[in-house]
């Protein structure tokens, strides 16, 4: 019954049903998810971005410094595990690529835990970060990101739930071996892959 619904509203807007995994449902807003309070930057030249773990050269980049790297934007479906999708999101940013030319990750690197603020962490395989339409985005919509959705910066994970799309992004560690991040620690599932419904690891 759920499914139905959600696939006649899909048809109903002009899209292909084929696009909305399993369990979810289509909205048109981008609703406002987060634990603790939203993080405010009214002033970024105290701001700073750091690459580090199995690097051979750790990155430590203004906010300045980050904008000077090549951008790239994308379009591309969004998913939570609340079980909302918005299709045709638009993010703008920079590539994981060009940080990568100025880190130069180790053959030990394999996987990626992504800081945020207040200890926040996600976990992905580090070939995540190689997929074109991932992004250290800035904008989404044609605008900078809302404080709300992660300003200055936002990790975008295409493919996955979007608590791997970490908000107010500080930081990429690289590792060996991977560590769970924050939601994975309260039980939701490692791979996050929408299309499998891969909500919870229990």
């Amino acid at each position: 019954m759920f499914r139905s619904k959600a696939e006649r509203k899909v048809r109903e807007l002009g899209y292909d049903p084929a696009r909305l995994p399993p369990g979810q449902y289509l909205t048109e807003k981008w609703p406002v998810l987060h634990a603790g309070d939203v993080p405010r930057y009214p002033d970024l030249t105290t701001w700073t971005f750091r690459v580090f773990g199995q690097v051979e050269q750790e990155l430590d980049l203004s906010w300045e410094q980050l904008n000077e790297l090549p951008r790239r934007s994308n379009v591309q479906d969004i998913h939570c595990v609340t079980r909302w999708s918005r299709f045709d999101a638009s993010f703008e940013g920079i590539h994981w690529s060009e940080l990568a030319k100025l880190a130069r990750p180790k053959p030990t690197a394999n996987f990626v835990i992504a800081h945020a603020e207040a200890g926040f962490t996600s976990n992905v395989p580090l070939s995540y970060l190689d997929d074109p339409n991932a992004l250290l985005a800035t904008h989404a919509d044609g605008e900078p990101l809302a404080p709300e959705h992660g300003y200055p910066l936002r990790l975008v994970i295409p493919g996955k739930y979007f608590w791997k799309s970490a908000k107010w992004l500080r930081g990429i560690e690289l590792s060996s071996i991977d560590r769970p991040g924050f939601w994975e620690r309260y039980g939701y599932h490692n791979d996050a892959d929408p299309w499998q419904e891969q909500r919870y690891g229990f």
